[in-house]
């Protein structure tokens, strides 16, 4: 096993990996950038290295300088997280040209499934299904009457794409020719390919995923299947595990086909197969993400596996350490992503300084987290701050104490979605289970924001401020008039 990982990460997920690797008596090595210093894992990892670049996030791209820092440290692995360096395939080439492992994939798995095209080929070829489509051939002509043959609508998605870029749906032919220049002038802006294809679009589908774990010789298990139908701008926001109202033949057949599909590429380490579920229970396969995942933590409450560990281990060569009979579901996970934004105005990004942060305690209950008070959020990074993640015996146990830490959830100095989470949660349809990746846009009046009495929110802001131990302390500290005067007395 290592004896030193760097963590090429910021934010909640390197203080996650830094917290396996302190169990597992495993040195970590952290980097940061000056705008990030007061962030929590630079304090959670063993050694701190400053990393500049002309942008916070430039930084975290400059795979060269980060190799460099492992070298000079000693690290002898580099964990990636997720976003940032996670699935470059140059990056992780570039790890072990350097003499150093990437715990992570090879980088043949990596190019195989970060290009949709041909990760979808790929899937097909292994008897996976996927979703009737049409490749551009630079006709746009022959492109569309190709299209028109599936039947619309349509979603126009980029190959190299991900998070909603270069994605849109079509509804009518005339549509077509523009959205795909239009999706194509994006992906080419966001990741230098301008690519793009045409699937069939299942009006309200679930997103459902299967987390994988393979040793690289053919040899893959499954641990159950994510809900992550909750989302807003094709971006996930509540997941949950396991899916609810899910047949067992069919959570049997998708688990099947993740494994499948991963086994024919030899797949080392931890992913994430991803699959689009019809109304119908027809599926077909999204994509593969070669990483470890945002909402792995549902996947750890369920079934009682430390993923990062298990990817360390992979990385370390000792193989598969699990057999698939060791891995059972065990109660119901739901995580919320929270997220500096405002969902009253189109979701979009707040800033600000963290006054206040108080997180919900007890059993079942995980914060996931970077934040100190006294931290700037700016729009340098994504704007999720936190993930609250709680466990119950069944769906709706851990429904209910969602709500509820949701609620204790105390977060001052920045504006968050926390109270729309909460709504999301406590909403009938979320309750019984009719979720779709459309749930956002079609209760989106039932899930506005209820008109607030200012008295009530001055009163709330007073009462957060005086739960906080550090306010109190300066507010008890304060020297009386006499104190500002020397020893003279009235």
């Amino acid at each position: 096993m290592f004896t030193k990982v760097l963590i090429a990460n910021r934010g909640e997920i390197a203080c996650r990996v830094a917290k396996t690797l302190d169990r597992m008596g495993i040195e970590s090595v952290g980097i940061y950038h000056h705008a990030d210093r007061l962030s929590a894992h630079v304090g959670a990892v063993d050694h701190a290295v400053e990393i500049t670049g002309a942008t916070p996030v430039a930084a975290h791209l400059d795979a060269e300088q980060i190799i460099r820092i492992a070298k000079e440290t000693g690290a002898e692995a580099v964990h990636p997280g997720y976003g940032f360096l996670s699935e470059n395939a140059k990056f992780a080439e570039a790890v072990a040209a350097a003499g150093l492992a990437f715990v992570g994939p090879n980088t043949e798995a990596i190019r195989l499934m970060g290009d949709k095209i041909e990760s979808r080929n790929f899937a097909e070829q292994h008897g996976v299904p996927v979703a009737p489509s049409v490749l551009p051939t630079g006709d746009i002509d022959a492109f569309v009457a190709e299209a028109a043959k599936i039947g619309f609508p349509l979603l126009v998605k980029a190959s190299a794409g991900g998070g909603g870029k270069g994605m849109s749906i079509v509804r009518e032919a005339a549509e077509l020719a523009e959205k795909a220049k239009t999706a194509s002038s994006e992906a080419e802006r966001y990741f230098a390919d301008g690519r793009v294809y045409a699937e069939r679009y299942v009006e309200q589908p679930r997103h459902i995923e299967v987390q994988v774990l393979g040793d690289g010789a053919g040899n893959v298990i499954h641990l159950y299947e994510r809900e992550c139908s909750i989302q807003r701008r094709f971006q996930k926001i509540v997941e949950e595990a396991p899916a609810a109202n899910l047949p067992p033949a069919l959570r049997d057949e998708i688990c099947a086909a993740a494994v499948r599909l991963a086994a024919a590429a030899n797949y080392a380490n931890a992913g994430t197969v991803e699959f689009i579920l019809a109304p119908d229970g027809a599926f077909y396969f999204l994509e593969m993400n070669t990483r470890l995942q945002v909402e792995h933590p549902v996947t750890e409450m369920i079934t009682g596996v430390d993923l990062v560990e298990q990817q360390l281990r992979i990385a370390a060569g000792e193989g598969l350490p699990l057999n698939q009979d060791d891995i059972a579901i065990s109660g119901h996970a739901i995580e919320c992503r929270i997220c500096a934004e405002d969902p009253e105005n189109d979701f979009l990004p707040e800033t600000g300084r963290i006054l206040l942060l108080a997180a919900p305690e007890g059993d079942g209950i995980r914060f996931e987290n970077g934040l100190t008070e006294g931290q700037d959020v700016t729009t340098d990074f994504d704007p999720m701050l936190a993930k609250l993640v709680v466990h119950g015996a069944g769906r709706d146990e851990a429904a209910e104490r969602m709500v509820a830490a949701l609620e204790a959830l105390t977060l001052l100095g920045v504006g968050t979605n926390t109270d729309y989470l909460a709504r999301v949660i406590a909403h009938t349809a979320f309750v019984g289970g009719r979720l779709h990746t459309g749930f956002v846009a079609e209760h989106a009046e039932a899930l506005k924001r209820p008109g607030i009495d200012p008295a009530v929110l001055e009163g709330a802001v007073v009462a957060a401020l005086f739960s906080n131990h550090g306010f109190l302390e300066e507010l008890n500290g304060c020297p009386t008039p006499y104190g500002f005067m020397g020893g003279w007395r009235n």
